[in-house]
């Protein structure tokens, strides 16, 4: 268990002196941040996409043509940006990297705004899925040329397909890859996918101390995991969406700019902002509402802007179409046509919202899907960042509603409607946050940069040597790995204290999965970060050091690596391939 290798908080300062000139390198190519809103920060960023009757971006306005509001009063602007998609993107390469060198810094260059696909077949149907599936190959073959894009997955757990590139050969090839496997559908999942992932679910909770939990009925009643947290808001589905969001969230905290998230799926189940009726649930389930307080917080500090697309087009009511094979939504045919209308009314008051919330806009009235990408991209790809310090904000959880107006003219206002303040209750979890972020295949978290080294231990401990790692049923033969991780210091929390240290938590773990995607072993360890001023100064300049060994068989294996700021709440994450013997 993962859980079980927390070791007593450890001073740094003993061992700064031997890090690398690698190690500086990794810290000094670190990317500048551009200002987002922090739950426990004063600055707060609001990105305002500025729209036309006739549909056109509204070009040249200045800080005096905009006034903002927060919970109903007026706010200074201290910051004011106008963001526009450039003729041609800039490109970057990031610095070479010595042999078995890794990092989750992502390659992308400073930008206004880079676009996202999310293919949702969790909540889609197998019969709209290769319709989606078709529209998307039909706008990637008409893209505008330098159109920035990234391609993921959703099924039971979120998958990246593509990273951020302009290279639309790329783009087509993570579209074909699972569409060519036979009854595959929306480049996606298969049954077998599916399965794989549940039982890495159970693997997770097992790791992680969940395992009587996760297998007993009525533990399961009483457990705090994000499932039952969002039990009242659709079950499992909900349950994953919301962690699909939140891991999409933390992997683009890295990434500069806007991030338009186009997402298609037949029906949306979950919302991320209080509004309405909504309101009131949220009030009423504490535990419904710490999980999508957090996706909302996890949301807003990516700046990530909802773009919903209804995957089935138009929407119908099917249970009237002669194909219908006489299936209606209830056990009353008669009032199946209502239920369904009704559910589609729900669905679009969810698209809208969630559109509505966090600056971006729905599509639910054309079956061109290939043409909503398009507007999406074209909405997105303009908009003004005011950046504006409120009043003192108690850390209570409350949502703080945003509103930003037009001084003179008409044209429609789309921008992020409000935030929650930080509160206490983030502060103790009610598991360990990290192991869950370690699942195979996830995309790597960046809201903390780090570099990881992965090599044989030289020289190889004796054959009777205690093993290195959780797993004690491991057979022999095995090589001990050392594991160096370097951690960008800016990315961690390390808060001044009266006697002018700097202090902080963080947590370090290991999970080396086989082809199969068991995990063969894990370790892991708590460190409490003490840092004297010299100590302080040094690590702004080479990093924070961690090392780890852990011992693994001579068979291809991935390691995915994680860092956690217990502080913060952020987290780091890669996957990466061990060095085969």
């Amino acid at each position: 268990m993962l859980r079980s290798f927390a070791r007593p908080v450890v001073l740094l300062s003993g061992i700064l002196a031997s890090l690398s000139l690698q190690a500086q390198n990794a810290v000094q190519s670190a990317p500048a941040q551009s200002p987002v809103l922090q739950t426990n920060a004063q600055a707060v960023s609001v990105d305002v996409v500025v729209t036309a009757p006739n549909g056109d971006a509204v070009q040249g306005l200045g800080k005096q043509d905009l006034q903002l509001f927060q919970d109903g009063k007026p706010q200074t602007i201290d910051l004011f940006e106008e963001h526009t998609a450039p003729a041609v993107p800039l490109l970057i390469e990031l610095p070479q990297l010595p042999a078995q060198t890794f990092t989750n810094r992502p390659a992308v260059p400073e930008s206004d705004a880079v676009n996202i696909l999310l293919l949702d077949s969790l909540n889609t149907p197998e019969a709209d899925q290769q319709f989606v599936h078709q529209q998307i190959v039909n706008f990637i073959h008409d893209i505008r040329p330098g159109t920035r894009m990234a391609i993921f997955t959703l099924n039971t757990k979120l998958r990246l397909l593509e990273g951020f590139t302009t290279d639309v050969s790329l783009l087509k090839q993570a579209l074909d890859r699972k569409a060519a496997a036979p009854g595959a559908t929306m480049a996606s999942h298969t049954r077998e996918d599916d399965l794989r992932d549940k039982e890495e679910v159970a693997i997770i909770a097992e790791m992680t101390g969940n395992a009587d939990a996760y297998n007993n009925a009525a533990a399961k009643a009483h457990a705090r995991t994000l499932a039952d947290q969002a039990s009242n808001m659709g079950g499992e589905r909900a349950s994953w969406t919301l962690a699909a969001l939140q891991q999409l969230a933390r992997s683009m905290a890295a990434v500069p700019g806007r991030k338009n998230l186009i997402w298609f799926a037949g029906t949306f189940p979950v919302t991320v902002f209080p509004n309405g009726r909504n309101l009131q649930t949220l009030s009423d389930g504490k535990d419904i509402g710490v999980a999508v307080r957090q996706t909302a917080n996890l949301l807003t500090q990516a700046r990530v802007a909802l773009y919903p697309v209804a995957a089935h087009g138009i929407m119908v009511d099917n249970t009237t179409n002669a194909d219908s094979a006489g299936q209606p939504l209830g056990d009353d045919f008669e009032k199946a046509p209502n239920q369904e209308s009704a559910a589609n009314s729900a669905n679009t008051a969810a698209m809208q919202q969630l559109a509505h919330d966090t600056g971006g806009k729905a599509f639910y009235t054309s079956n061109n899907l290939s043409q909503s990408i398009g507007s999406a991209i074209q909405n997105g790809s303009h908009y003004y960042t005011l950046v504006y310090t409120p009043p003192s904000v108690q850390p209570d959880g409350r949502y703080h509603k945003i509103e930003v107006k037009l001084t003179a003219g008409k044209a429609t206002l789309s921008y992020r409607r409000g935030y929650y303040a930080d509160t206490v209750m983030d502060a103790k979890p009610a598991s360990d946050p990290l192991p869950p972020l370690l699942a195979r295949e996830l995309p790597a978290s960046t809201q903390i940069l780090f570099q990881a080294h992965v090599a044989p231990l030289e020289p190889q401990p004796a054959v009777d040597a205690p093993r290195a790692g959780g797993n004690g049923k491991l057979a022999a033969p095995l090589t001990r790995y050392k594991v160096d991780l370097v951690i960008n210091p800016s990315t961690v929390a390390l808060d001044l204290a009266p006697d002018l240290t700097h202090n902080g938590k963080i947590e370090v773990a290991l999970v080396a999965y086989d082809k199969a995607g068991q995990a063969v072993n894990w370790t892991g360890q708590t460190l409490g970060l003490g840092l004297n001023p010299d100590s302080y100064a040094q690590v702004k300049r080479v990093g924070i050091p961690v090392h780890l060994q852990i011992d693994l068989p001579a068979t291809g294996l991935s390691l995915s690596t994680g860092v956690y700021d217990l502080t913060a709440h952020k987290a780091g994450t890669l996957e990466i391939p061990v060095p085969a013997q």
